[in-house]
């Protein structure tokens, strides 16, 4: 594996920019003085940065722990405004479902441009294609019984469609999310995400919402393990929803995640969700699926919800869908549940009808280039090397996944928290030019999201970085020389 700097790219990949010229190094950023090595970022970079920190909102997160300005990219690479090369295993949270700038795509929406790009609700021949190969891609059993709405730009906007949609059609108010969820950072969207730091200081979130355990074996929320366990931690739910004293009323919802993403890559257990969608069927409650993050292909199949053999009643679509990283959000569902009138759910921007030509040429591209197993190969293989460097380390914690929506949660060593473990070992990855992403409970879990075209080489070398930074954060807390 070559070193920050020199990383060669995959052949698609563009050579690296002529530095951008600066008139003086900058100081570093206030949240960046932690590096210990500031030859990331480098000085045109901390300039950038540092105007950053400067002018733009303190709710920016990603430059904070990953300080890379970034000049161009291409396929699984980004190149920084002092020319370093990056393998970029976080893709732009998961929405650059072929990575970076694919010609194909590029190509597509250059050949729609001079034609239209907005077109709010009113049907054009590009939307009427996408529409159509969107459907086509759900499961036989569901597409004659399935209406799509175009929500807008984002995954938080298909969440706040689809909890409308279900109070509408059932004329209740409650609603059923999971411990662990995250669902997005609009106010509904919120109210449905489990985790604490988001809400605090604000108030009058969406009400009615409650929260059930989920299927997090690794720590498991009823102190059981699946050797001992009747999947427990769903007849919670189960019971809570069919006891006359249950205390919840019967919800408008249930919206789940097959594979919670921001709660750390967990993959639900196959007879938790099943259990999960044979009482909502039975209590006629509409059971959303929230595939921002886990579908068009991440899980290896289309949608994550065909691999566990269930039929949802809303499925909620955003992040890959163009491929391309292109804003667009659409909610699916079944037609029983089509009761709202004309206007009950709009926005400007449902009509990106660039991203409906990109995501067009996004699935002739996962056709012809057989991308879904190449997910399911590229995923299988690094969990397979993950769990290898899992058994020689204190560190790794456990390795779990789907498709190419990886964990690895890190542990503690001895004063040293898992967080901070996580911290370091995504710092020493990016030094050696690997970009990867935090997530889970206190940001313990070391999370990898490659381009579903992602290469075997592309994927050795990350698996180097890893090896290495795990190797050198064991010897800082061990006093051990790394080998």
């Amino acid at each position: 594996m070559q070193t920050l700097g020199t990383i060669a790219p995959e052949p698609e990949s563009a050579a690296a920019p002529a530095p951008v010229p600066v008139p003086a190094p900058a100081a570093a950023p206030a949240d960046l003085t932690d590096l210990s090595d500031l030859s990331v970022p480098g000085p045109n970079g901390l300039l950038l940065l540092a105007s950053q920190a400067d002018t733009e909102s303190n709710a920016r997160t990603y430059p904070r722990r990953l300080p890379v300005a970034i000049a161009e990219a291409a396929g699984s690479y980004i190149t920084d405004v002092d020319g370093r090369r990056y393998i970029d295993f976080l893709t732009g949270a998961g929405v650059l479902a072929l990575g970076h700038n694919h010609p194909d795509l590029i190509a597509a929406v250059n050949e729609q441009l001079p034609r239209l790009t907005h077109g709010l609700d009113f049907p054009t021949p590009v939307r009427e294609e996408f529409k159509r190969r969107q459907l086509a891609m759900l499961p036989e059993r569901l597409r004659d019984d399935v209406k799509i709405h175009f929500c807008g730009p984002t995954g938080s906007d298909g969440v706040e469609a689809a909890i409308k949609l279900c109070k509408k059609a059932t004329g209740r108010g409650t609603v059923v999310a999971f411990q662990g969820a995250y669902h997005g950072s609009t106010q509904g969207a919120m109210s449905l995400t489990s985790e604490h730091q988001p809400k605090t200081g604000l108030h009058n979130l969406l009400p009615g919402i409650h929260f059930a355990p989920y299927s997090y074996c690794h720590r498991c929320p009823v102190n059981l393990s699946p050797a001992s366990c009747s999947t427990n931690c769903a007849e919670v739910l189960v019971n809570t929803l069919t006891d006359t004293h249950g205390g919840v009323q019967l919800p408008a919802a249930v919206i789940l995640e097959l594979v919670q993403g921001e709660g750390g890559a967990i993959p639900a257990r196959p007879d938790f969700v099943r259990r999960i969608a044979e009482v909502t069927r039975a209590l006629d409650i509409p059971l959303i699926v929230d595939e921002v993050q886990t579908g068009c292909g991440r899980t290896g199949t289309w949608f994550a919800f065909e691999q566990y053999g269930i039929t949802p009643d809303v499925v909620v679509a955003s992040k890959g869908l163009s491929g391309l990283g292109l804003p667009v959000s659409v909610i699916m569902y079944r037609k029983h549940l089509d009761t709202w009138a004309p206007g009950s759910h709009i926005g400007t921007f449902r009509g990106n009808n660039l991203a409906f030509a990109s995501a067009n040429a996004y699935l002739d591209v996962v056709e012809r280039d057989g991308v879904l197993a190449n997910v399911r190969g590229q995923g299988e293989y690094l969990l397979t090397e993950l769990t290898a460097i899992q058994r020689k380390s204190p560190l790794v914690d456990d390795v779990r996944g789907l498709g190419l929506l990886i964990g690895v949660e890190m542990a503690g060593h001895g004063a040293v928290g898992a967080t901070e473990v996580a911290a370091r070992v995504q710092r020493a990855a990016l030094k050696a030019g690997l970009i990867l992403e935090l997530g889970g409970r206190e940001d313990r879990v070391v999370r990898l999201l490659p381009p579903l075209n992602v290469s075997r080489r592309t994927v050795d070398d990350a698996l180097v970085v890893i090896r290495d930074a795990i190797a050198a954060v064991e010897a800082e807390l061990t006093g051990a020389v790394a080998l």
